[in-house]
């Protein structure tokens, strides 16, 4: 779905939360063969009983795919993304969890390199289903402003 916004029409504060989805043992092997990480703490159920988690751990990097992949159901042909910081893993991903993503609109500034653009923060937190953070970024966005800044 295509929803237009120009820099001014985002709102500090503003949030959407995502649709759920459910981690599978196929996410899991399929993303291992995609990034070549076949580490035991993803792909070893007998060695990873006997260590702090109990159970295999999804990827970091599929955790971050899958969560801010589930925040794509907009497009913004004024916006582009600049880059993710402070992303981070507070807690475990597991077969069988289900998460969802909640996107808030932080600090928005304009772009002091980007004559007609504006940064804006989307606070992006992925969470499973006991309301635990999974996943923590600060997803960064070039916006076109209505009326560049002079």
């Amino acid at each position: 779905m295509e929803k237009v916004q120009f820099f001014e029409d985002y709102e500090p504060g503003a949030m959407r939360k995502t649709l759920g989805r459910t981690i599978t043992e196929t996410d899991i092997v399929v993303h291992a063969g995609h990034t070549g990480d076949f580490f035991p703490h993803h792909m070893n159920a007998e060695w990873c009983a006997s260590q702090a988690f109990g159970q295999r751990i999804a990827h970091g990097t599929m955790t971050f795919a899958i969560g801010v992949g589930l925040t794509a159901t907009q497009i913004n042909p004024r916006a582009f993304t600049y880059g993710y910081e402070r992303l981070r893993f507070p807690t475990p991903v597991h077969i069988g969890d289900t998460i969802h993503t909640i996107v808030t609109i932080g600090e928005m500034t304009p772009d002091p390199k980007r004559k007609g653009f504006g940064k804006v923060v989307e606070i992006t937190e992925t969470k499973k289903q006991d309301g635990s953070t999974v996943m923590y970024c600060e997803h960064i966005l070039l916006v076109e402003m209505k009326e560049p800044s002079k």
